[in-house]
């Protein structure tokens, strides 16, 4: 586990920025797993600039995010489908067949997830995953108590998160709203994970996930056990980190 903390958010959005790119150009059929939020926004807006400036050949790239909102239109502004084809995909220019999402209303979500994991499976599965860090320890729509060998499911939403979405599109209170999210298992099998972290808000919860035991109760510190995984943070974020470091004569 490699861990990198940047010295400021912008340096930090553009190092994230750059681990996108990097695999375009090393791989130019990858599998790419993004992530949204307030995280990848600029992370996301600094991809489209560079590529806007030095553009390259995207036709053979995937994309697809790792959770999907359910239970709402696809035209929600907070939908992952929408964020991610504004932010990166349109301006890209992927096409359509290579950008892999799961529809946010269906009669069977089961079957739709085991859609989505055939359609990245038939493209040889996931390259790299941008794995952003709930302030829960989510991961994902993975929330905690999710068994760690869960496959690709809809889960419940974090109740404060829930409590927003509903307030931005009135649905009903018996609408049931969720995530298509792929599970731990499957994230994990993904070939390099980089989980991404900024804000002092969530120096505790890295510190837990990151320096803590591994558990179900913190779904992020499976990451420990991935083979070919980064952690990178920005200053604010790694603070706690740092901090650890410093105290037993580690440098970032």
């Amino acid at each position: 586990m490699k861990i990198t903390i940047a010295k400021s958010e912008h340096e930090f959005d553009v190092m994230a920025a750059w681990r996108i790119i990097a695999q375009m150009l090393e791989k130019p059929d990858a599998v790419i797993g993004l992530s949204t939020g307030q995280t990848t926004l600029n992370m996301h807006a600094i991809v489209s600039e560079i590529f806007k400036k030095y553009p390259f050949d995207v036709s053979r790239i995937t994309l697809f995010n790792v959770d999907e909102l359910t239970n709402l239109s696809r035209e929600y502004a907070g939908s992952c489908y929408t964020m991610i084809l504004n932010q990166i995909a349109g301006p890209l220019g992927i096409p359509e067949e290579n950008f892999i999402m799961p529809p946010t209303l269906s009669d069977d979500f089961e079957a739709e997830a085991l859609l989505f994991e055939k359609r990245l499976a038939e493209r040889g599965g996931a390259d790299l995953q941008m794995l952003g860090l709930g302030s829960n320890g989510h991961i994902g729509i993975n929330q905690p108590g999710t068994p760690f060998e869960s496959e690709t499911w809809v889960s419940p939403m974090d109740p404060d998160f829930e409590a927003r979405v509903r307030r931005e599109t009135q649905v009903p209170p018996e609408t049931e709203l969720g995530g298509l999210t792929r599970g731990i298992k499957n994230i994990m099998h993904t070939r390099k994970l980089i989980l991404i972290a900024k804000g002092a808000h969530k120096a505790e919860i890295v510190e837990k996930a990151i320096l803590g035991p591994i558990t179900t109760d913190m779904p992020a510190s499976v990451v420990q056990l991935h083979p070919n995984c980064e952690i990178l943070l920005d200053a604010d974020a790694g603070a706690r980190i740092a901090a650890y470091a410093e105290k037993r004569g580690f440098n970032f």
